[in-house]
């Protein structure tokens, strides 16, 4: 394990008063290698931190102050950028510029071609240059990369689920990527802060529905990053699902595999292989499959599995809470590596339950 520095590391968090930034409030007040330098988002500017999130009144003292980037490289070392999309990429130049590292939650840094983010996105970006150094931030797959990264594309919460269920299936050659079918189902805190009539209770309570259909933003993603496992070009079919629970992903992934004589032993074995140098991805074993609330208010993706002799496919099951792994804490990860940190440090891994 990493030592801890000898001095603490000056971190700022812009976009703060969302539910990204509160998660990531929560984790660095607690981070043994981390002072919370500043606060900033503009709509909020000047509030106490604690007006807006008493539950935190023993442990924020700081002010949410508007984004001013040469107050925030002045006082810090770290920048995470939890904003809406389109905002990180007007701010990340001047801040790496200015000698700071920097992890952007939003989708502004996860493409390798600025053109993807653009047809989805939309927007006019002229920060190509720094785009091409970002390096995307699941650590599982490109742990080397993050730790000499300055600027770090967080993955979004349906990627990071999808992905760590997909990864070992393509990057093992055991799936045909043709046949990839991602069903996957959120809580309504993947919506953000923000005011929107289907978040409301009396529109999600009580029901169950899908949106995005055939043209949800993070299909892209998942596609850019299976991809570069498969080694050639991979198109999914991806589907989500709006859950009346406030956090939690589960995604169910389907595909046809190579070898039908496969089966489930086989792929705990390789699975386990896969992932056993990633502290944060428990592999269940024999029948039993994942649940959302087990990886509450953690770091951790849950992954079950079984295999379906009579269709020859496999079938993932991958649970994260999104706004940890699949947000706030993922980014924490990122930024423990980045630092030559331990990357559990400050990091909880055990949920309150039930």
């Amino acid at each position: 394990m990493s030592e801890l520095p000898a001095e603490k590391i000056s971190v700022g968090i812009v976009g703060a008063s969302g539910y990204g930034g509160v998660q990531l409030v929560r984790l660095l007040t607690q981070h043994p290698a981390v002072e919370l330098t500043y606060l900033g988002g503009d709509s909020s500017a000047g509030q106490a931190y604690t007006d807006i999130y008493p539950h935190l009144a023993d442990r924020v003292s700081l002010t949410v102050e508007p984004v001013d980037l040469e107050v925030i490289a002045s006082r810090c070392q770290v920048v995470f950028l939890s904003l809406p999309n389109g905002l990180a990429c007007t701010m990340a130049p001047t801040l790496l510029a200015k000698g700071c590292k920097v992890l952007d939650l939003s989708a502004d840094y996860r493409f390798e071609n600025l053109g993807t983010y653009q047809s989805w996105y939309g927007g006019d970006r002229q920060d190509q240059a720094v785009a091409a150094e970002a390096v995307y931030g699941l650590p599982e797959l490109f742990r080397d990369r993050i730790r000499t990264a300055q600027l770090i594309g967080c993955p979004g919460c349906y990627p990071t689920a999808s992905l760590l269920g997909i990864a070992p299936l393509l990057k093992q050659g055991l799936a045909q990527p043709e046949t990839l079918i991602i069903d996957a189902k959120s809580g309504t805190s993947g919506g953000g802060r923000v005011a929107k009539t289907p978040m409301l209770l009396a529109e999600a309570s009580n029901s169950l529905g899908a949106y995005g259909v055939a043209r949800h933003r993070h299909t892209p993603e998942i596609e850019q990053i299976c991809t570069h496992l498969a080694r050639h070009e991979v198109t999914v079919q991806f589907t989500p699902h709006l859950i009346p629970m406030v956090r939690g992903i589960l995604a169910t992934i389907y595909a046809t595999l190579r070898d039908p004589g496969l089966v489930r032993d086989d792929l705990l074995t390789i699975y386990g292989a896969f992932y056993r140098s990633s502290p944060w991805v428990t592999v269940l074993p024999n029948g039993t499959y994942p649940q959302t609330k087990w990886a509450w208010g953690t770091n951790r993706c849950y992954i079950g599995l079984e295999t379906d002799p009579r269709t020859g496919r496999i079938i993932v099951l991958s649970a994260i809470d999104n706004l940890m792994k699949g947000q706030a804490s993922q980014a924490v990860q990122c930024f423990n590596l980045m630092m030559g940190l331990d990357e559990s440090v400050g990091l909880p891994s055990v949920t309150f339950y039930p």
